[in-house]
């Protein structure tokens, strides 16, 4: 989850409870990151900057087994629960509560293999994506890869349209095909959680998603090579890029 000065443990308390319906697709967007991480039979690093729960930790160190990953969030109860979640593999997951929007713990002399995040890095200012891409460049070994999952915002009123439509539609089909009932939709639409369809009362007042044509161009910027959206759906992208190995 976000940054400490924002998010609160309300926050943490509600997306535990809505997060299973209201994310579209995501147990296929946590297969597709583990996925993208190339596989490296030596012991390896990853970050997960906002980790949540520890969804994607586990998949990561489900998928590789010479994996060590770091989850880092600022909600003490999101890194409750993800070391409860992850104490069967021991020393191989770590945590850290950090700020993601300060830049205190990005250190260069880092050497990651994978960096990932979901639906955390859009509560950063444009220049704070910018600055986090660049960033994070540094920390990764060659050939490391940076996977983002994260709501981007639609160029345009049509987009906004269909995101906000989709949204609500691939939320209430996850609900029926979660509990076979609609009080999981329900609850998301309680709690306005739709931000493309009550973006003057978004729950999350410091969301601010960017374009994802503009968070490509950041990246290339960065450094980044082979840039690219790997799915998209209802206003929620994949996307990211490597360190070319010079």
């Amino acid at each position: 989850m976000n940054n400490a000065e924002g998010w609160s443990e309300r926050d943490s308390a509600v997306f535990l409870d809505l997060g299973r319906y209201a994310v579209p697709n995501r147990e296929d967007q946590i297969r597709m990151i583990g996925s993208l991480i190339p596989p490296r039979a030596t012991p390896w690093l990853a970050l997960d900057l906002c980790c949540g729960e520890g969804l994607l930790c586990e998949e990561v160190l489900t998928r590789h087994a010479a994996a060590n990953i770091v989850g880092m969030d600022a909600s003490p109860t999101m890194l409750e629960r993800a070391a409860t979640r992850l104490a069967a593999y021991g020393e191989r997951f770590r945590v850290r509560q950090f700020d993601l929007a300060a830049r205190d713990w990005r250190d260069p002399e880092t050497r990651a293999h994978a960096i990932v995040s979901s639906l955390a890095i859009h509560h950063l200012s444009d220049d704070g994506k910018r600055q986090l891409y660049h960033d994070l460049f540094a920390m990764l070994d060659a050939s490391g890869v940076l996977i983002i999952a994260d709501l981007v915002q639609p160029a345009d009123e049509r987009g906004i349209n269909l995101a906000a439509a989709e949204w609500d539609h691939a939320v209430r089909e996850r609900a029926l095909a979660l509990d076979g009932n609609l009080a999981g939709f329900e609850a998301f639409e309680r709690e306005q959680w739709n931000m493309y369809r009550y973006p003057d009362i978004d729950p999350i007042p410091y969301d601010t998603p960017s374009r994802l044509y503009d968070q490509l161009r950041w990246l290339e910027e960065a450094g980044f090579a082979g840039v690219d959206v790997y799915w998209m759906r209802a206003g929620h992208a994949l996307f990211g890029g490597s360190r070319p190995v010079r």
